[in-house]
């Protein structure tokens, strides 16, 4: 029997390196994508160290361009002719504002727009390859966030922060969108939050926030505990009461009010869909 394909982004360090161990540890065949090919390589010799005849291969693309996020697509379905997990695990906090390749806000385009094309992108060949999962990487840092579609790529009042909550509130719709379009017999698609957890992502969150991160660092669990949830999703032999659901830990959570409103959900999908051309 052919070995299951995994692909987890953000994979060269923190979250996404832990998650890509954890599937070589379930035997699958792990493809770690990363920004930077030194980086990359580095963590999938890590993983092989781990675990010996583990079978890895990296993949590279640059979020912040959906040029780059559709080159990974093609990549990945021209090398494999079946994928059973994609794990969208990159992401990012932006010291300041800045924009995309395409001109949008950077953390909205880099965390939820690249992630929504390349899902759309992949998402026949998980269908074909059923039953499959996508599991997307969200946070509690959604909580008290509120998105505005009509700026949503050119926010007002921007702070790394706020732009993240966002990001993170339109990870948990856009699972939502998502799993109401898909049978989880054939596609479970769930999302969560992973703690929190001492990675570098908060390092540069502006001068104040980026200080206070770094200090609070020494005190978190390291990213093996933050790659649990993750790992679970993708390996449950039944995932299907998950299709749909922000889960924490191993156990589906309520997410904020306004992550639950499937009328902004399906909004938020037509509106992606638009910006990023499909």
């Amino acid at each position: 029997m052919a070995k299951k394909v995994a692909v987890v982004t953000g994979a060269s360090a923190g979250i996404g390196l832990h998650t890509a161990l954890g599937l070589a540890r379930a035997e699958m065949r792990v493809v770690m994508v990363g920004r930077h090919s030194r980086r990359t390589e580095a963590a999938r010799r890590f993983v092989t160290d781990q675990v010996p005849g583990a079978e890895v291969e990296t993949a590279l693309a640059d979020f912040s361009t959906l040029d780059a996020v559709r080159a990974l697509a093609a990549d990945i379905l021209t090398r494999h002719d079946r994928l059973d997990v994609l794990v969208n695990n990159a992401g990012l906090i932006s010291p300041r504002y800045a924009v995309s390749a395409e001109g949008y806000e950077l953390t909205v385009a880099v965390n939820h727009l690249a992630p929504f094309l390349l899902t759309n992108l992949l998402l026949d060949r998980l269908k074909a390859s059923a039953p499959a999962r996508v599991v997307t990487v969200a946070s509690q840092a959604h909580r008290g966030a509120r998105l505005d579609l009509a700026t949503m790529t050119h926010p007002a009042g921007w702070t790394s922060l706020s732009a993240y909550g966002r990001s993170k509130l339109a990870n948990i719709l856009f699972t939502r969108a998502l799993a109401a379009r898909l049978d989880p017999a054939m596609v479970t698609v769930c999302c969560l939050h992973p703690g929190v957890i001492a990675t570098d992502i908060g390092d540069r969150a502006g001068s104040l926030a980026g200080l206070g991160w770094r200090l609070a660092k020494t005190f978190l669990p390291g990213p093996d505990k933050g790659a649990r949830t993750s790992i679970f999703l993708a390996t449950v032999a039944d995932p299907t009461p998950f299709h749909g659901a922000y889960v924490i830990g191993e156990t589906i959570a309520e997410p904020d009010a306004a992550a639950r409103d499937d009328r902004v959900a399906t909004a938020l999908w037509e509106e992606s869909a638009r910006l990023v051309g499909l």
